[in-house]
């Protein structure tokens, strides 16, 4: 499994969703190779669907269920609710998810 982190530099929840990504990942006890991604241009943000950082994908696809309808890519913080960093359960719920879908 591949997990990655997209974000851009000087962001204040990158740090911090990183860490909760690899407690998640301990927690579950699952291998996974968690890769850290600048997002550094417009274009770049357009060409991987960024939809703002921290953003996290599990095997490519957002953890959000409802980023799949979304198309406002840019070089902006994104918010989860009311705070900066994804719920760890939604982590949890992607990752799993994915776990079955190798099953």
């Amino acid at each position: 499994m591949t997990i990655d982190v997209l974000y851009f530099e000087d962001c204040p929840h990158y740090e911090l969703t990183v860490d909760l990504v690899q407690r998640t990942i301990d927690a579950l006890g699952v291998s996974a190779v968690v890769r850290r991604i600048a997002v550094e241009t417009i274009e770049a943000a357009e060409r991987v669907r960024f939809l703002g950082s921290p953003s996290v994908l599990v095997d490519g696809v957002d953890i959000d269920p409802d980023a799949h309808d979304r198309s406002d890519y840019g070089l902006a913080c994104r918010r989860y609710g009311t705070s900066g960093v994804p719920p760890r359960e939604m982590i949890a719920q992607a990752i799993r998810g994915s776990t079955e879908e190798k099953a």
